[in-house]
């Protein structure tokens, strides 16, 4: 077994793994920070709130409420559903996935082979299959270089 996992090891599947890993997450920081920094306080000030601060809250903490934020809240022991804070995360995941997908099929296009050249083709006076650098069909013995000139 430890044949087998050095092997694996040494193919690069673990290393390319690891590397595709760091680059996710570093990925994931950067969209974020985008998504918290940069699109969703503009989007707040459009609508009238932050988002991040979106909260209902379940249960009163120590102190009662209201609260004028979420960290208030926290600061109070309160129970809160903080919607907003799922509806900055589903966004990033959004612009996330949307970047995946460009970036996938970016690559699909670049990995597209050419498709194989024919290694038959017809001949053009019994249709029969032959190979593509015969000079005579093998059915009905036509000479093909006098049909291409023709």
């Amino acid at each position: 077994m430890l044949k087998e996992f050095k092997e694996f090891a040494l193919k690069g599947n673990l290393i390319d793994m690891a590397v595709g890993i760091v680059i996710g997450v570093a990925f994931t920081a950067i969209i974020s920070s985008f998504v918290t920094d940069v699109l969703m306080p503009p989007i707040g000030l459009f609508l009238g709130s932050d988002f991040s601060n979106l909260f209902i809250v379940l249960r009163e903490g120590v102190a009662p409420g209201p609260y004028a934020s979420l960290d208030e809240a926290k600061a109070a022991a309160a129970i809160t559903l903080n919607y907003g804070v799922f509806f900055n995360f589903l966004v990033s995941f959004l612009i996330i996935a949307f970047a995946m997908f460009l970036l996938v099929s970016y690559i699909g296009r670049l990995k597209k082979e050419k498709a194989p050249e024919a290694a038959v083709k017809e001949c053009p006076f019994c249709l029969s299959a032959i190979p593509v650098n015969a000079r005579r069909c093998a059915h009905c013995t036509s000479t093909l270089e006098e049909k291409k000139a023709a």
